[in-house]
């Protein structure tokens, strides 16, 4: 599993690459699929493209049938890969969580 920290935040910063993610959800899709769903807004080669994105960063799952590739988004590396940036940048957050009732107001 490839966990490249700058790879997996270059693959979800695109917002189609996102909405594309948001599709394969739970779901295997095939391109077509997916330029359907989103509407005709995006066209087959672009569809494409950032799937291929989205495979070099393992965040999808690629299953072949016939001459089709399905797709499914790849949700253990989402979840690790944002764990890790977590914990990359944000290291003790547990500890420094303050709850949002117990943010002090100021300027009042």
């Amino acid at each position: 599993m490839n966990t490249n920290q700058v790879l997996f935040a270059k693959a979800i910063a695109d917002e189609t690459r996102q909405e594309i993610m948001s599709h394969l959800c739970c779901v295997w899709l095939n391109v077509n699929d997916l330029v359907e769903k989103m509407g005709g807004k995006v066209n087959q080669p672009t569809v494409s493209h950032h799937l291929k994105k989205l495979e070099e960063a393992d965040l999808v799952y690629v299953r072949e049938e016939g001459r089709f590739r399905y797709y499914t988004l790849n949700q253990e590396q989402f979840t690790l890969c944002c764990g890790l940036l977590i914990r990359n940048f944000a290291p003790n957050y547990a500890e420094k969580v303050i709850a949002v009732d117990e943010i002090p107001i100021t300027g009042e």
